[in-house]
């Protein structure tokens, strides 16, 4: 029987470091004042943790249930208070506004076009107080075109309890987009393997209809970086961080 979810094992194998450089991002990105943050599509909460460390008070909200449970578990553990909201990021109605509002891991990718990111946009926009900051990432057309298609990633732990394959596929359907495949194969104490898998599909925007769309929810100040800085350092960035205030 398999004693963990998908989002358990999941959270278990993502890269420690990105939340730091996550963290760094948006301390470096925040203003003196600012103390009261949401962090949308927070999922297992260690980005907050890391965050209500350095004496902010951060509310995580998340669609997913499983996720905000970890969120949980992660802040009882490191003994810092989190307020854990399940809610649709395109749809903040039921939330005050903010200091900050942060959205990383490209999840506005995971939304299902632009018009979804155009609303939640807005909703960001209306959340955020005169001077709020909005900090968020995503992936950009030159990673789903050129880098994901054909992807693969496995791993195998030293005990041989656990497999993770990861393979990425193009999705012609729609424009820039991207298919992932992920499998875990959890040994039982019988030494059969359970399978567990799940699809996740997302897709990249150029980056002048990201700037369009920022611009008409109210974004009048847009900065644009690579590589975790508002500074483009590269020139097939694959990941695009942006700083925004209205």
């Amino acid at each position: 029987m398999i004693y963990q979810s998908f989002a358990q094992l999941y959270d278990q194998l993502f890269d420690p470091e990105m939340y730091r450089n996550w963290e760094k991002f948006t301390l470096e990105n925040l203003q003196l004042q600012d103390k009261k943050i949401l962090d949308l599509a927070g999922g297992s909460g260690r980005l907050a943790v890391l965050l209500a460390k350095k004496d902010l008070e951060v509310t995580v909200a998340d669609f997913s249930a499983t996720m905000l449970s970890l969120a949980d578990q992660h802040a009882a553990e490191a003994s810092i208070p989190l307020q854990l909201v399940q809610a649709d990021m395109r749809d903040l109605s039921a939330f005050p506004q903010y200091d900050a509002i942060t959205c990383y891991a490209d999840s506005i990718c995971y939304l299902n076009g632009a018009a979804e990111v155009q609303q939640t946009f807005k909703e960001v926009a209306k959340h955020l107080k005169n001077d709020g900051v909005f900090l968020f990432d995503v992936i950009t057309p030159y990673q789903t075109d050129k880098v994901y298609p054909g992807y693969m990633y496995n791993y195998e732990d030293e005990d041989h309890q656990q497999a993770f394959m990861w393979q990425s596929f193009a999705n012609d359907s729609v424009n820039h987009g991207v298919i992932h495949e992920l499998t875990f194969f959890i040994r039982e104490e019988d030494g059969r393997y359970e399978r567990v898998g799940e699809t996740h599909y997302e897709r990249a925007y150029e980056l002048s209809s990201l700037k369009q769309m920022l611009n008409q929810a109210g974004f009048n100040s847009v900065s644009v970086g690579s590589d975790f800085s508002t500074e483009m350092k590269s020139s097939n960035p694959t990941r695009l961080f942006f700083r925004c205030q209205k």
